[in-house]
């Protein structure tokens, strides 16, 4: 009965049109949008488009009488789903963690920092007490996949002796950036866009670059300087000089919780010049 009144009309005069039919499709459409976001940029795009020539050619071998390929098809079918989670991995997980973080699941527990977090506040102070540079980038929202392109893929798990390891003066990968995803360092030696136009002309070119991916990207960048030993950090187009790990903790927290994207405070004065990546 109840079917019956949220019915607005019937289409194909069998086909039930009403409130609960249009939500449905909404909910749905909406979850495809968020998991096409969540993997664009990323391999996973690449081979979704396989998996969608597969479904076709298993669809049309039986209407096109191609027995062989059937036969061949079925044989698979039985291991397809193992095969999914192996081949998605990483993006089941990184989907598991967003939905962890959404403001739904929020309202039922505190979310405390991430451990990665934690790594990455212990790998700059390491390096800046080291006098090694570096540039950490940190993803968020926005893809950052014409970014990892440029560098080496990594994807191992974040921790501050890697990010030490990989910043090392005879490290092939100390120059330029890496770049972090969820709790997985993705790429190193990765090329950033550098800022055109700043206020400070004595910035280096290592905080140019962090400058210039934040005016793109909604994502964090932490700065080490060779020369000054200071940290900082780039988000929105700002650049916060001279902090310490507790204040870069706080700040990555703030900026890495769903709903926040730009630093609290402006930009601090004394920006200091940088050595050429």
């Amino acid at each position: 009965m109840l079917e019956e009144t949220l019915t607005f009309f019937y289409l194909f005069d069998f086909i039930p049109v009403s409130v609960t039919s249009i939500v449905d499709i909404l909910i749905v459409a909406f979850v495809f949008y968020q998991l096409l976001g969540l993997i664009r940029g990323t391999r996973a795009a690449q081979m979704l488009v396989g998996l969608f020539v597969m479904v076709s050619v298993a669809v049309a071998a039986p209407w096109l009488r191609m027995e062989a390929l059937s036969w061949l098809l079925r044989q698979v079918q039985p291991i397809l789903l193992i095969l999914l989670v192996i081949l998605f991995q990483p993006e089941l997980r990184r989907i598991l963690a967003v939905l962890g973080q959404s403001p739904v699941v929020r309202w039922f527990y505190k979310n405390e920092p991430s451990r990665v977090i934690d790594e990455i506040v212990g790998g700059a102070e390491q390096l800046a007490e080291a006098g090694y540079g570096a540039l950490i980038v940190v993803g968020r929202e926005v893809g950052l996949g014409p970014v990892i392109a440029t560098g080496v893929q990594i994807n191992a798990e974040v921790s501050a002796d890697l990010l030490s390891t990989i910043f090392t003066p005879r490290s092939t990968l100390h120059d330029q950036a890496v770049v972090i995803q969820g709790e997985t360092l993705v790429s190193a030696r990765c090329t950033l866009p550098l800022a055109e136009e700043v206020e400070d002309e004595r910035m280096g070119t290592r905080h140019r670059a962090a400058v210039g991916l934040s005016q793109e990207s909604d994502a964090a960048t932490v700065v080490v300087s060779e020369e000054t030993r200071l940290i900082s950090l780039a988000v929105g187009g700002q650049l916060v000089s001279g902090i310490d790990g507790r204040d870069l903790k706080r700040r990555l927290v703030e900026h890495l919780t769903p709903g926040d994207g730009k630093l609290s405070v402006p930009v601090a004065s004394g920006i200091v010049a940088d050595e050429t990546v």
